[in-house]
C-alpha cells in the first residue's frame, strides 16, 4: 500500500467518524434478542464441519439472512483436509444497500471446533467445543446487527459475512484447515467495490469482556483499531473497548486471510476467557451458554451499529 493511498483511505475514516450522532446507534442493537440467536445456534448442538448439526446451522443461518437482507451470496465449496476428509463448507454473505459504493464488512466464523486442544484443558481432549463464545457470540451480534439494518437501511453499504471453517484443524501443524471460509472468500470476493475496512468478531460474549486492540490488527490496519476503540468510548464503552495497544493478544485469525488480499482488516476480541494465561473455557467443552452474556452482546452490537450510522 502506498503512503498516499494509506493517507487517503485515514483521510476517508476520519470523515466516516465525523458523521451522525453516534449515540443514536446504542439505542438500536438489541442484546437480549442477539442473545436469543445464540441459544438458538447452541440448540443445534456441535456445529462441526461434516455433522448434521453443521448442515441445519447453515440452512437456518441462510433463513435468516435472506429474510433481512437486501441480497445473500452463499458461497458453497468443497475442502479436502490434510487428513484426507471432504468437507462440505459454507460462507454466508448478507448485503445492506448492495449498489453502495462505499461499503463496510463485519464478519464472525459460525463452526465449531470438533476437539478440544487446549493444553490447560484436563479432561479429556477429544470432545467438541459447544462455542457458547467461541462462534457463536460473534454470529449473535452480526445477527442482531441484521435486524437493526432491515428497520432502518445504511446510507453506505453493509456486509455481513459469516464464515465456515475457521476452527476444524489445527493451526500449528494443519494451516490449511483453519481460517477456511475467510481465505476463500478473500480469492472469491463478490463484484463490486472493496470495503473501506473489515471488523471481525470472535469471542465477544464473555461475562468479563475486555477488548484490547490486537497485535495483527494493529500492525495491518492501525486506522481502523483507532477508529473502532475511539467511537466506543465516545459511545460509553471505553471501559470494554480498553485503548491499550501492546498490551492486547497477537492472533491468527479471520482478519489475516483478508489482510493478505488488501482489505484493511482487524479483530475485536477478547482471547482472555476468562483470564489469561490460562483461558480456561477457550476450546474446551466448558465454552457454554452460563460463560457469556447479552450485556456483552449489547456493547459490541452498539459499537458495530455505531460504526455503520457514522456513514
Amino acid at each position: 500500500m502506498t503512503p498516499s493511498f494509506r493517507a487517503a483511505l485515514a483521510t476517508s475514516l476520519l470523515a466516516l467518524a465525523a458523521c451522525r450522532d453516534p449515540a443514536h446507534a446504542a439505542r438500536e442493537f438489541d442484546g437480549t434478542t442477539a442473545f436469543g440467536y445464540l441459544e438458538r445456534q447452541l440448540s443445534f448442538g456441535f456445529r462441526v464441519p461434516g455433522t448434521p448439526a453443521h448442515e441445519a446451522m447453515a440452512a437456518w443461518l441462510d433463513s435468516m439472512a435472506r429474510a433481512r437482507a437486501d441480497s445473500v451470496v452463499v458461497q458453497s465449496w468443497s475442502h479436502t483436509t490434510a487428513r484426507g476428509k471432504l468437507l462440505q463448507l459454507h460462507n454466508v454473505l448478507a448485503r445492506f444497500n448492495p449498489s453502495a459504493a462505499e461499503r463496510v464488512l463485519f464478519l464472525a466464523h459460525w463452526d465449531t471446533r470438533p476437539v478440544s486442544s487446549n493444553p490447560s484443558y484436563k479432561g479429556d481432549r477429544s470432545q467438541p467445543v459447544p462455542g457458547a463464545n467461541d462462534g457463536a457470540s460473534g454470529v449473535a451480534v452480526l445477527l442482531g446487527m441484521a435486524d437493526a439494518l432491515q428497520r432502518s437501511l445504511p446510507g453506505a453499504g453493509v456486509d455481513l459475512l459469516f464464515v465456515d471453517g475457521e476452527d476444524y484443524g489445527d493451526f500449528d501443524s494443519e494451516p490449511n484447515d483453519v481460517l477456511i471460509g475467510s481465505r476463500y472468500y478473500a480469492a472469491n470476493q463478490p463484484s463490486g467495490p472493496r470495503p473501506l475496512y473489515a471488523v471481525l468478531f470472535d469471542m465477544v460474549g464473555d461475562r468479563d469482556l475486555k477488548l484490547l486492540p490486537e497485535g495483527q490488527s494493529l500492525l495491518g490496519a492501525p486506522e481502523v483499531v483507532d477508529l473502532v476503540w475511539t467511537l466506543a468510548r465516545e459511545i460509553g464503552h471505553g471501559d470494554v473497548f480498553i485503548d491499550a495497544p501492546g498490551r492486547g493478544p497477537t492472533l491468527t485469525d479471520d482478519q489475516v486471510e483478508l489482510q493478505k488480499v488488501g482489505i484493511r482488516a482487524i479483530d475485536v476480541v477478547d482471547f482472555a476467557y476468562p483470564t489469561a494465561p490460562s483461558n480456561l473455557y477457550w476450546h474446551t467443552p466448558d465454552d457454554t451458554i452460563d460463560k457469556v452474556t447479552a450485556h456483552s452482546l449489547q456493547v459490541v452490537g452498539d459499537v458495530g451499529m455505531a460504526l455503520v450510522r457514522k456513514r
